[in-house]
């Protein structure tokens, strides 16, 4: 199952000190609005979101159809496949994408211990 680019997502509590932290360690800052509290930024093929007040905890993050560059990609498995192959499997979901539209959509799943899954489709 490919659920395309892959980033974590965090929760931060100061979005000028996590930026200042993760540029030292040669992270950039790539997308984003800090007048909106959220940042992405790459270090190489890595990429790490940072966003100050918008969710409680951190969250592992799918883009289908995107690279990590967050380019499109011609040939991706659409969310509402995925998350129709998910359903088949049993997982439950917290958030599911509308199966009666086409393009941007998203869904989340929680792990076993909680964690937030979230796959977001931009294209």
């Amino acid at each position: 199952m490919d659920l395309g680019a892959f980033s974590v997502s965090l929760a931060v509590r100061d979005l000028q000190a996590s930026r200042a932290f993760y540029e030292k360690l040669g992270f950039a800052v790539f997308a984003g609005d800090a007048s909106r509290n959220w940042l992405i930024l790459k270090n190489g093929g890595h990429v790490i979101g940072l966003f100050q007040g918008l969710f409680e905890k951190n969250i592992l993050t799918f883009n289908p159809g995107w690279d990590s560059d967050a380019q499109a990609i011609d040939a991706f498995t659409d969310v509402r496949e995925l998350q129709r192959r998910l359903r088949a499997e049993g997982v439950r979901f917290e958030q599911e994408a509308d199966e009666s539209t086409t393009g941007p959509a998203s869904f989340i799943v929680l792990d076993p211990d909680g964690n937030p899954i979230l796959v977001d489709q931009h294209v």
